[in-house]
């Protein structure tokens, strides 16, 4: 749990440097407003109606949903007009989505089994989504050859986070949360090589410390 929170600690230093240039420079909103919907995702999965004894994984979720909010709210502030209207419309969109699989999953599915069952499916499907979000920073990273805005400590913990899940999955049997934490385990690996490979050809600005990435802050994975 303590170590998923870190993940999410781990990304203010982005927001503090985008508070204090009033810029959000170069950094995109992307990986956080995905989240945002998987941290949602993974509160309904946990609910009681949903998926019994789960308290641990809406806790989690539940506070990184807050968290993810309050980053993106400062995307917004210091966003132009154009991300703005992006931003807005995309959770608008996960706003809508999360009604109607709200509605759907208590109105049509009437046992717990078949309701984790569609909303552990969906979960996965959205956790690969988020994990693909940072794709495009690692193109850059292989691009510039710099990994000026990949942090070694963010990645470092997504990838013991995804392994620390996996065998809590295993120990729990829950295929639903292996699988997007295999996958997060595995991305972690990626972005620590790119680390290794590229950090002696980044060129480092100012205070010659790297500056938080557009690294998504897992809830329940990475």
């Amino acid at each position: 749990m303590f170590r998923n929170l870190i993940n999410h600690a781990n990304c203010s230093p982005t927001f503090i440097g985008i508070w204090r240039a009033k810029s959000v420079q170069s950094f995109k909103p992307d990986p956080y407003v995905a989240t945002v919907l998987n941290c949602a995702m993974w509160v309904l999965y946990g609910v009681p109606a949903v998926h019994p004894d789960s308290l641990l994984v809406v806790t989690i979720n539940g506070t990184g949903f807050a968290i993810e909010l309050l980053y993106v709210t400062i995307f917004v502030v210091y966003s132009n007009w154009g991300k703005r209207k992006k931003i807005g419309i995309a959770l608008l969109v996960e706003l809508i989505f999360m009604l109607i699989v709200t509605f759907i999953t208590l109105h049509f599915f009437h046992d717990t089994k078949s309701r984790s069952m569609i909303v552990g499916i969906l979960c996965v499907v959205f956790n690969i989504i988020m994990y693909t979000s940072p794709l495009t920073v690692m193109r850059q990273v292989i691009r510039t050859k710099s990994v000026r805005y990949m942090p070694f400590t963010l990645s470092l913990a997504n990838f013991a986070n995804g392994v620390i899940w996996c065998i809590y999955a295993l120990l729990k049997f829950d295929p639903y949360i292996m699988i997007p934490n295999g996958l997060g385990a595995l991305s972690g690996a990626i972005q620590l090589i790119l680390y290794a490979t590229y950090y002696r050809t980044t060129n480092w600005d100012n205070d010659a410390k790297p500056s938080e990435l557009q690294l998504p802050s897992n809830s329940i994975t990475t």
